[in-house]
């Protein structure tokens, strides 16, 4: 690949210093944040020899660079992570899924309470424990809790007493004055019971138990008896994995072909009860790689920092201790380093199963675009954005977009629209309106340019997608057309000026991939206008009934659920739900007479 004369100078400038670089597309936006010991050498090293398919492709898509020179390799990285939450590169690791583990949160307020969260809020006062392997582990854990220690229940303090007070699991604050020492001394408890300390207060209620038996106050006795059972049943029917109850996380990975894979097993009080896989693409060393992942995984705020971590040999500990500001061990023998040994193979036979799927998607995917790229003598298009018109004689007319990134679909990225300023079924005018207001909001938002645009049409359709980029906006995007077949089946793709047919093999991947985008956006489309069209439909033929306001409306499609089954419905059923005799009567004859 021939460096670009642009680069090339720059290349010839760079410092031999420890640093951050930020690699920009043709449109100038960062798609890559990394950071290098020496700036020189690391950068070079992107132009310079061969790589693997995943570093070909961001390289393709580099048109400059800037570069930072930090006082130190720490400081590098601790710049990096930050660089990538502020600019969100799209080659970058992001760890953007949306599960999340549940926790059991003790509150910070007046009368403090236990619940169950999913959501940590940075710099909240509260304490959270967990994470748990499960919402009923967690439930489980805060029933026991609520046995041991009677906490207020309510969200909002009532007037006088309820049943958790009856049955002691309540001291009831709404009514009784509770001390904030007797909330401390619970709270110092609970926190020591979820940290591991749940073994030394089985040990004192057996103590309090014998006790009470000895004063033959038998029926204290059974309620110390009832709450070890329930600790024994709770806390210990997992095999502890450690002998110790120290709460650490443990790290693995593996790297192949550009691909990496990294799995965290959760240890918590001695066992292990989670596990987090993550699989993604990495441009550096997997060393370098593994470090940038660490401080992205514990910059999530489910991902609590525990008192210890475990990580593989090759890792620089002081790097990884400098930037989390945690025990950092690298265990050389025992149990310790049997578990990071498990954590690495899990993560090879993860990659490994992995890659059949990876290479046949890429092949759908990213080989697709970038096959259809040559064939249109055009940039690589990462981006896709397509336009569909839907209206039925006129009516309701709508366009939707959809928004296909590296040859998948983003559905976040997809919208709709309600045509304004059209009246009837003119798809021409239709398209500018759509693309006027898409662009002009686009270039207002700074949000990302598509590198093609496909309009569901012919050439009429294109010429007036064009006509509103070129003339009215100064925007030099591609802009091509699916045209379908008698069957209603993609057919061909017209592109250039003035349009032609674009020859596409019916065979090729990069041919499947129109098919993918084109049904996508008719889909949404047509779901969008069905969706208006049956609001409309409800809409005129319950708003023409007399004696039918808002709420009556309403009262029937709550009861009935839809108009067919009102159609369908008496005088009498319509009563039942208390409509007078005479609304019921021209309700079923409007229904009746609207369905013949």
């Amino acid at each position: 690949m021939e460096t670009k004369p642009k680069i090339k100078e720059k290349l010839a400038l760079l410092p031999d210093q420890p640093g951050c670089y930020l690699m920009k597309d043709r449109q100038g936006t960062v798609i890559y944040v990394g950071k290098a010991k020496v700036l020189k050498n690391r950068v070079r090293s992107y132009f310079t020899g061969s790589h693997n398919a995943k570093t070909q492709a961001l390289v393709s898509e580099i048109e400059d660079f800037e570069y930072i020179i930090t006082s130190s390799d720490v400081e590098a990285l601790i710049l990096e992570n930050n660089l990538i939450k502020q600019y969100d590169p799209k080659y970058n690791v992001m760890l953007k899924d949306d599960k999340t583990y549940p926790f059991i949160k003790l509150t910070s307020e007046r009368h403090p309470r236990l619940i169950i969260t999913r959501k940590v809020k940075k710099g909240d006062k509260a304490k959270y424990f967990g994470p748990y392997a499960n919402v009923y582990a967690a439930r489980e854990t805060k029933r026991l809790l609520d046995k041991l220690y009677p906490l207020r229940k309510c969200q909002t303090l009532p007037k006088q007493v309820c049943l958790y007070y009856h049955i002691g699991q309540c001291l009831a604050p709404c009514v009784f004055d509770v001390s904030q020492e007797t909330y401390k001394k619970m709270t110092t408890e609970i926190t020591k019971f979820l940290n591991g300390g749940y073994k030394e207060v089985k040990k004192d209620l057996t103590e309090k138990m014998i006790e009470a038996s000895e004063k033959l106050d038998f029926e204290r006795a059974k309620e110390y008896r009832d709450k070890i059972t329930a600790i024994e049943m709770t806390m210990e029917k997992q095999k502890a994995t450690m002998t110790d109850h120290i709460d650490r996380d443990v790290f693995g990975y593996a790297a192949d072909k550009g691909w990496m894979c990294v799995q965290v097993f959760f240890v918590r009080q001695g066992k292990l009860i989670e596990r987090d896989v993550s699989m993604f693409p990495y441009y550096k060393d997997p060393e370098e790689e593994m470090l940038t992942f660490l401080g992205q995984f514990y910059d999530r705020p489910e991902h609590f920092k525990p008192k210890e971590i475990l990580l593989p040999q090759n890792v620089d500990a002081e790097l990884a201790h400098a930037l989390l500001d945690v025990k950092i061990v690298q265990p050389k023998r025992g149990q310790k380093k049997e578990m990071v040994e498990l954590a690495n193979k899990n993560a090879k036979a993860a990659l490994k199963e992995k890659f059949s799927l990876l290479e046949r998607n890429e092949e759908r995917t990213i080989k697709a675009i970038e096959k259809l790229g040559e064939q249109m003598n055009i940039y690589t298009p990462y981006r896709i954005e397509a336009f569909d018109n839907s209206n039925i004689q006129g009516t309701n007319p709508v366009s939707a977009m959809v928004v296909f990134t590296n040859g998948m679909p983003d559905k976040k990225q997809y919208r709709k629209y309600k045509i304004k300023t059209v009246e009837g079924p003119d798809d021409y005018d239709s398209m500018r309106e759509v693309i006027r207001r898409r662009y002009t909001r686009v270039l207002k938002e700074n949000q990302p340019l598509p590198d093609l645009i496909l309009i569901d049409g012919g050439k009429g359709q294109i010429e007036a997608a064009k006509d509103v980029l070129e003339n009215e906006l100064g925007l030099d995007i591609p802009v091509a057309g699916l045209v379908k077949d008698d069957k209603h089946q993609t057919s061909n793709l017209l592109f250039g000026d003035p349009p032609e047919m674009v020859p596409l093999a019916r065979n090729s991947q990069e041919f499947y991939l129109l098919q993918r985008i084109q049904d996508e956006v008719h889909r949404f489309a047509i779901t969008f206008h069905r969706q208006l069209r049956g609001k409309s439909m409800i809409q005129s033929i319950l708003d023409e009934i007399p004696g039918v306001g808002q709420k009556r409306k309403q009262l029937l499609l709550k009861h009935f659920g839809s108009v067919k089954k009102m159609q369908h419905a008496s005088v009498e059923d319509f009563m039942k739900i208390g409509i007078p005799k005479n609304v019921a009567e021209s309700i079923v004859q409007t229904l009746q007479n609207s369905e013949e």
